[in-house]
């Protein structure tokens, strides 16, 4: 064959082939970001939620879009994965935005607030309620974008070294709490600290703090605190339905290609979904393994639950005065709980309230 031949059929066959090809991939550019975690990699309900994303997302894009996940520590320390992302050191972070309640006290609206949003509340506000146009309009002006990338669902009130019998018992007490209900606790004589998740039991241990909260049964096994603070408090009220939130630099969002966007969008929303079922599906074993291990489980007090409600109305009220966009997203927030609780009332509370009881009996 002679090589004019050859080229010709080439160039007949090259068309051909272009519309064999899936349309993705003859426009998919490649994308390579670096995600930036607040926690360590052990807390593996939190950290593999990323991994699962990394992996529809590569998938659904032949290899051609690819999230490389970082523990904290790794690229930079677990409470300033925000920062990263917002100067670009890195694309995106699997972060509590509570964490930056130094900056504006509104963060924490989009991750959990004390006596707020359980968990289904908190997804149903953000996706159905106004929360995540609120939340897109708020992290504008910090160059992100937001997404819910995971909730644990109600957390356990944290582990102390000591009992705690009354309010009185709180004055002084040094407490690691994340986010606003430190606060909260301050205002009742609570010495708050804010401690990222791979540092809390050393400091524990070593008598820095009295007292901790983490998450639930699943990771607070892992993390070892039974070891060091036996007793075990119950109920979490400032994390009623905690979200693991992802942000990701506004700049690199907005140059992604919407195909990749819409991607992106569907795995995190996905793994958001997953984070929540895998708690309810392993904390009951854990509490189980915790307890044989020699946790004992208390109930707060009801003079420092009532005492802590009481404080939060009084900050909502003063951070309200001072703040109006916390005021305006606060407002939403807890229109949606008094609302949702009209259903909650004669629907779920009584059903599960009958059902634990059965289960009691025998």
């Amino acid at each position: 064959m002679k090589r004019r031949d050859v080229l010709r059929s080439a160039a007949l066959a090259a068309p051909a082939a272009m519309l064999a090809a899936p349309a993705l991939a003859q426009s998919a550019p490649e994308v390579r970001w670096r995600l930036t975690s607040s926690v360590p990699k052990v807390l593996d309900n939190i950290f593999g939620a990323n991994e699962l994303v990394s992996k529809y997302v590569s998938e659904a894009t032949d290899g051609r879009f690819v999230i490389q996940n970082f523990a904290a520590g790794e690229i930079v320390p677990g409470l300033q994965a925000l920062d990263a992302v917002q100067n670009g050191t890195v694309e995106l972070a699997q972060t509590p935005l509570y964490y930056y309640v130094g900056k504006d006290p509104t963060f924490a609206c989009f991750t959990t607030m004390p006596f707020g949003l359980n968990a289904r509340m908190q997804n149903a506000w953000f996706y159905h309620g106004g929360g995540r146009e609120l939340q897109d309009a708020f992290l504008e002006k910090y160059n992100l974008v937001g997404f819910l990338g995971g909730n644990t669902g109600t957390q356990m009130g944290g582990w102390f070294r000591h009992e705690v019998k009354d309010i009185a018992d709180f004055k002084g007490l040094k407490f690691r709490i994340g986010g606003i209900a430190g606060q909260v606790v301050a205002k009742l004589g609570v010495v708050p600290q804010q401690i990222a998740p791979g540092d809390i039991y050393a400091a524990l241990e070593k008598g820095t703090i009295d007292a901790c909260e983490w998450v639930g049964p699943y990771d607070d096994e892992k993390l070892g605190f039974v070891k060091v603070a036996p007793y075990y408090y119950y109920p979490g009220w400032w994390d009623g339905g905690p979200t693991m939130n992802v942000v990701v630099n506004r700049a690199k969002w907005n140059a992604l290609p919407k195909p990749y966007q819409a991607i992106f969008d569907a795995a995190v929303a996905y793994a958001n979904s997953d984070m929540l079922a895998k708690y309810d599906a392993r904390n009951p074993a854990a509490l189980r393994r915790l307890v044989g291990q020699g946790a004992q489980l208390r109930t707060f007090p009801q003079s420092f639950l009532d005492a802590s409600y009481t404080a939060t109305t009084e900050l909502y009220a003063e951070l309200s005065a001072k703040n109006p966009e916390f005021k305006k997203v606060l407002e939403s927030l807890l229109a949606f709980r008094n609302e949702g609780y009209l259903w909650w009332q004669v629907g779920e509370y009584p059903y599960d309230g009958y059902m634990i009881r059965a289960r009691s009996r025998g």
